[in-house]
């Protein structure tokens, strides 16, 4: 089991922005994707952006529901992963879960509203 820290989410207006960072262990995710989903209360875990190691050349991707307005980065020296997000919406309100490998962390509120 490998251990994924995400910290970053809070309290937002509409049009706000935040960035969401992942933590994993040094020697695991340099060589993996990472992916973050989303999970409003009632519903399944919903993709939302994946990004692929320099070995797999480096490529993002991204649900046509945030498309444009996020974006993700991977920082080496600190073996984070950011979850850059703009122009927040109320829909995008969720838990935000970061995931490799089958290993997800323990997620983090985003909440958008007034």
């Amino acid at each position: 089991q490998v251990q994924l820290v995400e910290s970053g989410g809070a309290l937002v207006k509409p049009g706000g922005s935040l960035i969401l960072s992942c933590v994993a262990p040094e020697n695991f995710w340099k060589t993996v994707s990472m992916a973050w989903y989303r999970q409003t209360p009632g519903n399944e875990r919903k993709w939302v952006a994946t990004s692929a190691p320099p070995s797999q050349g480096s490529v993002s991707l991204f649900a046509d529901s945030v498309k444009g307005r996020f974006t993700i980065s991977r920082d080496d020296a600190r073996n984070t992963v950011f979850l850059q997000m703009n122009n927040l919406k109320p829909e995008d309100t969720a838990v935000y879960f970061c995931t490799s490998q089958g290993n997800w962390g323990q997620g983090t509120q985003v909440t958008v509203s007034l």
